[in-house]
């Protein structure tokens, strides 16, 4: 029993040391002030599903901030990062019905950047330049 025991804890161990840390995200939109309510009630009562879907997606403390900056409102979005192919994961996040269905009720509130919009999409990249663990 000692022998399994000291087995089990070594190989525990061994998967904890060789687990990859989590991959660190961060973006930054607008949100427009006419929509911020509606946008705020949303993520107040996320749709069950939607949050499933994130997980299954390997995203973990995945967070929203807000911020008022010179009369605007902004957004910024942090998320950690698990699993091993972050675009098929978010490829399967986008091909969601029910995610794509979240977006559209959240994409209207939201006001892209001037190099999202350029881009087609609501979020601009943020880059890390500090982290402590």
């Amino acid at each position: 029993m000692k022998t399994l025991l000291c087995l089990l804890s070594a190989v525990l161990l061994a998967s904890c040391a060789t687990q990859k840390p989590p991959r660190r995200f961060a973006w930054v939109t607008g949100l427009k002030p006419e929509k911020a309510a509606r946008y705020e009630d949303l993520h107040a009562h996320p749709w069950p599903g939607v949050c499933r879907m994130i997980k299954k997606s390997h995203i973990r403390n995945y967070s929203i901030f807000k911020r008022e900056i010179g009369g605007k409102t902004y957004l910024f979005s942090y998320l950690e990062y698990t699993g091993s192919d972050f675009g098929a994961d978010m490829k399967k996040l986008a091909a969601d019905p029910e995610t794509r269905h979240w977006w559209k009720e959240t994409d209207p509130c939201q006001q892209p950047l001037p190099d999202a919009a350029a881009k087609g999409k609501i979020w601009s990249d943020a880059t890390e330049v500090f982290h402590l663990d």
